[in-house]
């Protein structure tokens, strides 16, 4: 348990209804006492339901507050745990109210961070919010660090690292399906995952010990056989967690869709059909998009940030010119590319050129203008000539002026996000890139240790690698994290939480 007292405003800046300023530690309730007078017009409320339970957790009733004789209060104020208050936050020194609020006291352990903590539910003003944290801060408080409200949390054993980073995957999340992932993290289903894995590992890494201590004993005899058995059985487990990571990434950190085609085959339709309504201009002029366009939706839960390029060519213009550099770059880091054909036009040269760049990169082919009659050929299909340069490809045919084909168009943006998986219930997402980087140690750890199983080196090479897993994945549990991971992991945190 720390012993410092800190405050922070909890609600972000600006207006709103309400507002939260919050403290955890010692003194909570002392600073509480000192700026907050519970009543209207000085008339203390009190409830005698509580009321031993309340005084059992102080064990010496506080002296009047300065601002309590301002407005005429008698007798300390004892609030019963965890129940609101109505009353106003006086300046201690003159009596001057800063605002009428709510405040609320919660008796640690059974708290958010395990200590001590009140919060004060004001008006959503700035102003308010800013002058009841410095009557805190003025009267025995400290400012909080970013995230040390949650840091505090894990330090006090209520939550796990992989826990406290989810709840700033919870604040941040983007979409439905993100938000969903980080509940679940929050209540612990990494973590358990995580624990079930290590405790296999710690089991492991007993048994290497005794045979590797005690090999004249009377005990079972580790065989290389049984041991490369549960090394590979472990890291199998740890491969289907790797194998969600990229599912979760995309959850976590949404994906970036670049729409990319030459001029006029409907790109900045296709973006406005899929944002149900018209961001981008559309003209029959050829090279209407002279810069990219980004904006992000959240398609099924997912969220996706579509960015219509200008049309991939050769061109004079020197306006034209530089929108088709910044294409090229978008083309370049996007993660899904939405290659947009007109099907009614047939494969051009310039059509040719971009499929043949789009090799070797995630992408979904969009035959656009499905609406209009295709041109006269006798030769292959627009899909045997796309699947000859790009075998397998997801091919989308789809009007984005009548809307025909765009159900089929998400289900394959939603398919390559999942895999073509169907994720039950039960199932974990991995979404944290550290958490992903401690697995694949884990992984490679533990191959390390399977390859000089079946080689049969000495078990005391072999636990080094072991050992070398277990470690690795009590840092995303925060186990055997060093302080310096903890620091930066909770660096990222916002003030107030």
């Amino acid at each position: 348990m720390s012993e410092t007292t800190i405050a922070a405003i909890s609600t972000a800046y600006g207006e709103a209804g309400i507002g939260i300023v919050r403290m955890s530690g010692p003194d909570s309730l002392d600073v509480l006492r000192k700026v907050f007078v519970p009543g209207r017009n000085g008339q203390t409320q009190s409830s005698s339901e509580g009321l031993a339970t309340a005084k059992q957790l102080q064990n010496d009733a506080a002296p009047e507050s300065p601002a309590a004789q301002v407005l005429g209060n008698t007798g300390p104020w004892i609030p019963q745990p965890r129940h609101m208050y109505f009353g106003r936050i006086v300046d201690p020194k003159d009596g001057s109210v800063a605002d009428e609020c709510l405040a609320v006291f919660m008796p640690g352990p059974q708290s958010y961070t395990g200590e001590d903590v009140a919060e004060v539910q004001c008006h959503g003003s700035v102003l308010s919010y800013k002058k009841i944290l410095s009557l805190m801060l003025e009267n025995g408080a400290q400012p909080a660090e970013p995230g040390e409200f949650t840091k505090r949390a894990f330090l006090n054993g209520r939550m796990d690292l992989a826990q406290a980073e989810a709840v700033i995957d919870l604040i941040k999340a983007r979409s439905a399906r993100s938000f969903d992932c980080a509940v679940g993290q929050l209540e612990g289903s990494l973590s358990q995952k995580i624990r079930a894995v290590r405790a296999e590992l710690l089991d492991l890494l007993t048994e290497l010990a005794v045979n590797m201590d005690y090999p004249d004993e009377d005990i079972e005899e580790l065989t290389y056989g049984r041991l490369l058995n549960r090394i590979s059985l472990i890291n199998d487990e740890l491969i289907k967690l790797k194998t969600s990571s990229e599912e979760g990434r995309i959850l976590r950190e949404g994906l970036l869709a670049a729409i990319v085609g030459k001029p006029n085959v409907g790109k900045s339709s296709l973006m406005n059909v899929l944002l149900r309504e018209d961001r981008s201009i559309v003209t029959d002029v050829p090279g209407t998009t002279r810069d990219t366009i980004e904006e992000q939706i959240s398609l099924r839960g997912i969220a996706i940030r579509f960015v219509d390029t200008a049309g991939i060519r050769s061109s004079a213009d020197k306006v034209e010119s530089i929108g088709i550099e910044r294409s090229k770059d978008a083309f370049n880091r996007a993660e899904l590319l939405l290659l947009v054909l007109d099907s009614s036009a047939g494969i051009s040269a310039e059509d040719m050129e971009l499929i043949e760049m789009a090799k070797d990169r995630p992408v979904i082919v969009i035959l656009n203008k499905d609406d209009l009659p295709a041109a006269g050929s006798s030769g292959p299909t627009i899909e045997d000539e796309i699947c000859s340069i790009l075998p397998g490809v997801r091919i989308v045919r789809l009007s984005a002026k009548t809307g025909e084909g765009l159900l089929q168009l998400e289900d394959s943006i939603e398919e390559f996000v999942t895999g073509g998986r169907v994720r039950r219930e039960e199932d974990v997402l991995v979404t944290n890139v550290r958490h992903i980087a401690l697995i694949d140690k884990a992984i490679e750890e533990l191959s390390e240790a399977a390859r000089m199983t079946k080689a049969s080196e000495a078990m005391d090479f072999i636990e080094v690698n072991v050992r070398a897993a277990f470690d690795a994945l009590g840092e995303i549990t925060g186990e055997t994290a060093s302080g310096e991971v903890i620091e930066e992991v909770f660096r990222r945190f916002c003030l107030g939480k």
